[in-house]
């Protein structure tokens, strides 16, 4: 436990709930002042921002180029402000961690926290922050919890329960191992492992907050409904998957009350989060986000973009100015009976994974799209994606990482398929030169025979 990481984030969540009270004219002249501070930090440190954004150092935002994921991870080493980090060095420190099996809540070299993700366009980025950085971030996954009334203190330890990923490298194993303390208890939970241990882990933890991916929410909703599991959280967050009405319904029949849909990813954290009234409110003191046409002309409120510009206001490590995301969203306006002005998102369309039922011994076997990232994302050069078919399972690769060979990715996935419980399923493993996409431009990872 990291007292004076823990101390941070309690003095940041006091000092936020002030931000509550904000209007609008309060909000903008923060984000302003805020992002001044921020570009002047990117041309004093960044070599990549000052070429970036030749000749447009005192240009609005909305002049800036964008930035995507390929620009910074193909010029890391010159994106970020502290010259002593080199991405090849921290590629190494994830590795290590993922095959030691160590603790991804304490720091690197004592001064580094660093995660890992494939993304929606299926590019590996990773990303770094320092402890004032971190502290924000685990700030801003707190608030999430604020919003929705749930209370945390001394006398009332929030129990939380998060089922995702425990991979060390992935964003939310690092958080909730940096949250982990007394006042926090925290029960980690593997998305892929077995039903029946997952629910038993829950029945004795019982937790106070449900936190998971949509897909792992619903079927611990069917758990609940049928019997075997017994628990009363006062909330239940979903996050880092769409949050489908049909599943919200499925959740809120289980345990009584609508889920909360946290918005957040690995390169912003929080980026929005509902309210008590259930409107989710944009975290616009911490980024601006910017809805924009296929050109990267900003589209009014109460129309959806075709992807999503964010500009993360305390990023100092590695500046996100402008940072390209493949989500869609729709903004709406201000005003809530919450009482806070932070604009309102009414609708994401976000990363689009199935979860796939292949056969097993017994019926069906449900495969989470983790279970292929565990495989893949250190395996593929620019991304991959698994295509259900009638007849088995196809893998495109966009490329090998060195030392990657297509007989390795194939019994790879197929030993963890096997691991899983699934039978009788052929993997056909290419390599292609760009990943299929949807008439919409995405790339999910996983498809399935449904969605195709």
């Amino acid at each position: 436990m990291d007292l004076r990481l823990i101390s941070r984030v309690l003095f940041l969540r006091a000092a936020w709930r002030r931000r509550d009270h904000w209007d609008a004219a309060r909000i903008t002249a923060h984000q302003d002042h805020a992002l001044q501070e921020l570009r002047r930090a990117a041309y004093a440190g960044s070599e990549f921002y000052r070429r970036h954004h030749a000749g447009l150092h005192d240009a609005p935002l909305d002049q800036l180029p964008s930035v995507t994921k390929a620009d910074l991870m193909d010029h890391f080493d010159e994106a970020v402000t502290t010259p002593d980090l080199r991405l090849a060095d921290l590629e190494k420190h994830l590795r290590s961690l993922t095959q030691s099996g160590g603790d991804p809540g304490v720091p690197w070299q004592g001064r580094w926290w660093a995660a890992a993700t494939a993304g929606t366009t299926g590019r590996r980025g990773t990303f770094i922050w320092n402890r004032k950085e971190w502290g924000i971030i685990l700030a801003s996954y707190a608030r999430a919890n604020d919003w929705a009334g749930i209370s945390a203190g001394l006398t009332r330890p929030l129990k939380m329960a998060l089922v995702s990923s425990r991979v060390p490298t992935h964003q939310s194993a690092v958080v909730g191992a940096s949250l982990r303390s007394r006042l926090v208890p925290t029960l980690r939970l593997d998305v892929t492992a077995p039903m029946d241990e997952t629910v038993a882990a829950l029945n004795r933890f019982q937790p106070r907050v449900l936190v998971g991916y949509a897909s792992a929410l619903k079927p611990l909703a069917a758990e609940q409904r049928a019997g075997r599991l017994h628990i009363s959280p006062q909330g239940v967050m979903s996050a880092s998957e769409v949050l489908t009405p049909h599943t919200a319904s499925e959740l809120e029949g289980a345990w009584g009350g609508a889920p909360f849909d946290v918005y957040a990813a690995t390169e912003t954290a929080g980026i929005a989060s509902p309210c008590m009234y259930r409107n989710r409110h944009v975290y616009e003191d911490l980024l601006i986000i910017e809805a924009v046409d296929q050109n990267g002309n900003p589209v009014p409120p109460g129309t959806t973009g075709v992807k999503l510009l964010v500009t993360v206001l305390f990023s100092r490590t590695l500046p996100l100015i402008r940072y390209e995301m493949s989500d869609t969203i729709r903004l709406g306006g201000r005003g809530c009976p919450c009482g806070r002005s932070f604009a309102v998102l009414e609708d994401i369309e976000g990363r689009i994974e199935d979860v796939l039922q292949l056969p097993g011994q017994a019926g069906h076997v449900n495969i989470h799209p983790i279970l292929f990232h565990h495989v893949l994302d250190q395996t593929a050069a620019s991304g991959w994606q698994v295509i259900q078919e009638a007849s088995g399972l196809r893998v495109l690769m966009a490329g090998l990482a060195p030392g990657a060979s297509i007989q390795g990715v194939s019994t790879a996935v197929t030993g963890a398929l096997k691991e899983a419980g699934v039978v009788d399923t052929p993997v056909d493993v290419n390599v292609v030169e760009h990943i299929e996409r949807t008439a919409l431009g995405k790339a999910p990872f996983v498809r399935g025979l449904m969605r195709r």
